[in-house]
């Protein structure tokens, strides 16, 4: 009976939490709630993780990004593959801002942030994989190190989101 009651004291806690970050939620046409955030053009600066709505919404502009997923574990390209062709017949280029994921469409535009130090780019979605169990996303070499924090590291988790009009 006590567990029972911790956790629905727990429960009732986690509500009210999520209750406070709605509260700060602007309404948008549509009537979702979107928190808008100070980020620049760029892209560059840090999402904070609190200023997630509730519906995981944001917008910069006219830009709207969706969350996808948190957490994934990214890894990128190996320069072997520098030139041959992608599975959506381009051929693939390592200094270029792209990636390769197994659902998304092909042209799919996806900002990818490290969860460590809050950098992210824009990529485009031009190939399928990875097909290394775990990883969610295949990213560029250079996209992969603009947001690396260490650039000795094969794999980074990021969030995903995508890049709505």
């Amino acid at each position: 009976m006590r567990q029972r009651t911790t956790l629905i004291l727990l429960a009732g806690i986690f509500a009210l939490f999520l209750n406070g970050f709605s509260l700060h939620a602007q309404t948008v046409e549509k009537g979702k709630p979107v928190v808008k955030t100070a980020l620049s053009p760029v892209v560059q600066d840090s999402i904070n993780p609190l200023q997630v709505s509730v519906d995981s919404l944001q917008t910069l502009g006219d830009l709207t990004f969706r969350l996808y997923k948190r957490k994934a574990h990214a890894s990128y390209y190996h320069n072997k593959f520098n030139g041959k062709r992608t599975a959506s017949g381009k051929r693939f280029d390592n200094n270029k801002y792209t990636a390769a994921h197994r659902k998304f469409p092909f042209g799919t535009k996806l900002r990818i942030t490290n969860e460590t130090n809050g950098k992210s780019v824009i990529v485009e979605v031009n190939d399928r994989g990875p097909f290394t169990k775990g990883r969610e996303i295949d990213l560029s070499r250079r996209a992969f190190m603009d947001i690396a924090h260490n650039k000795n590291s094969g794999y980074v988790d990021v969030t995903i989101e995508v890049i709505e009009r």
